[in-house]
């Protein structure tokens, strides 16, 4: 498993009678860009994390910006089809079988999100911070002057099957609708555009509106600029209690007791485990991690011309000027350590299918980590439920990167006490207590 880059010295925790204004729990892609969004916005906020900065699904994914992944993973056949591979260990979407009371609990609730009128609202909702998000992120990086390789490439579905394309080009009427737009291209001219892939492809489809970028050097920019306006960012200081009541946070940490008028419990797939030493013990109902994995090489010599999704293997595969990366995968393990040798020799397998060049000379890293899967896959944003201070930015699933900046800012509006671009009300976390 890797290690982000080096955003910086250590910072540690230093006595401030006067208190903090706003604490960030949590310094991976969703706490980084909320406390931008907020220091944008006047206040003054320092970040915490147990471990290091981008150290969690920030690092490894495959760093695309696709309000074209909007329709969640609750969608009609989701959870025959998990059933059905609980005994392929290399499957998509892959849940061992094992006894563990909570994760039943969870997909319990997830199951009962698996119908069509569901599919709509939480696409609809996603589809929205999405797109916003997406704008924004060209914004800061234009205005902030971020260095992570970010492209306006648009992104390609990629098939095999001509079913599996009339299946997926079902959804278009309905994403066309959420203002995303989609262009068909049918196999031939779709291998004479792009070389990098191998003959055999019946279509893709072209979302020309997503974009890319390199998420673990995002993180270090957003960690960088958050720095250069004034916030702190204070590594390996694990938050072990917090109470908050009308006059504002306590938290407890590992580096001593930070008090600040507010708080954001932005800890990704940990924010569960937090969940009674902040007093939420419902949040643990609500998210389970999802394990996802990537593999990322120096460059093949051909890489395709912009990030594709290689549809009936579920392989992402993405091409920046410093590597080349494979990934995706879910997989419902808990917080299992494994690097599993299979989930990985399935991305390979699965690029190889496709792609004349699938691998780089150089193998750079093998890594998982664990995205923050909420049950209806719309991320918790907004006022932790009876407590005035205290608020939540978790559960982005795998869209965690995708809205980062839409979702950080519409936490500052709600802190704010102002309207949201993006409606907040499908994203309250009251839905869950």
């Amino acid at each position: 498993m890797g290690s982000p880059a080096d955003t910086g010295a250590s910072v540690t925790l230093r006595e401030n009678d006067g208190g903090f204004d706003v604490l960030v729990v949590g310094a991976g892609v969703a706490g980084l860009a909320t406390a931008l969004a907020l220091i944008k916005d006047g206040r003054s906020v320092t970040v915490i994390d147990a471990g290091r900065i981008g150290g969690g699904a920030s690092h490894g994914n495959c760093g695309t910006l696709t309000p074209s992944h909007a329709p969640p993973l609750a969608a009609p056949g989701t959870i025959l089809r998990a059933m059905k591979w609980m005994l392929t260990p290399d499957a998509p979407l892959y849940i061992p079988p094992r006894f563990d009371p909570a994760l039943w609990r969870w997909l319990a609730g997830f199951a009962m999100r698996c119908n069509e009128r569901d599919w709509i609202a939480s696409t609809r909702a996603k589809s929205a911070l999405l797109n916003d998000s997406r704008q924004r992120i060209a914004d800061w990086v234009r205005d902030d002057g971020l260095q992570c390789e970010f492209v306006e490439s648009g992104e390609d579905y990629v098939f095999h099957d001509p079913r599996a394309m009339e299946h997926e080009m079902r959804e278009l009427p309905l994403l066309r609708e959420f203002g995303i737009g989609a262009e068909i291209i049918d196999g031939p001219a779709y291998e004479a555009q792009e070389p990098a892939l191998k003959p055999g492809v019946s279509g893709a489809i072209r979302f020309a509106g997503d974009a890319a970028l390199r998420p673990d050097r995002y993180v270090a920019e957003l960690a960088r600029v958050v720095r250069e306006r004034g916030g702190t960012i204070i590594e390996h200081c694990a938050l072990q209690s917090l109470r908050s009541d009308a006059n504002g946070i306590r938290a407890i940490t590992a580096q001593g007791e930070i008090r600040a008028n507010d708080a954001v419990i932005a800890a990704g797939a940990w924010s569960p485990t937090m969940a009674r030493a902040i007093g939420l013990p419902w949040l643990r109902k609500a998210i389970q991690p999802g394990k996802g994995y990537s593999m990322t090489y120096s460059a093949p010599a051909v890489v395709p011309k912009r990030p594709l999704t290689l549809r009936e293997v579920s392989v992402c595969v993405t091409a920046w000027g410093s590597g080349f990366r494979l990934g995706s995968t879910m997989e419902f393990s808990g917080y299992d350590t494994t690097l599993n040798e299979s989930r990985l020799g399935a991305l390979e397998r699965g690029a190889r299918k496709y792609l004349h060049h699938p691998i780089g000379p150089e193998l750079r890293e093998r890594w998982f980590g664990w995205r923050p899967m909420s049950r209806d896959d719309i991320p918790l944003i907004g006022r932790a439920p009876g407590h005035k201070h205290l608020w939540l930015a978790t559960g982005h699933g795998m869209m965690g990167v995708g809205m980062s900046a839409g979702g950080g800012q519409m936490l500052a509006d709600l802190i704010a006490g102002r309207a949201s671009a993006v409606d907040p009300a499908p994203f309250a976390p009251e839905r869950f207590a």
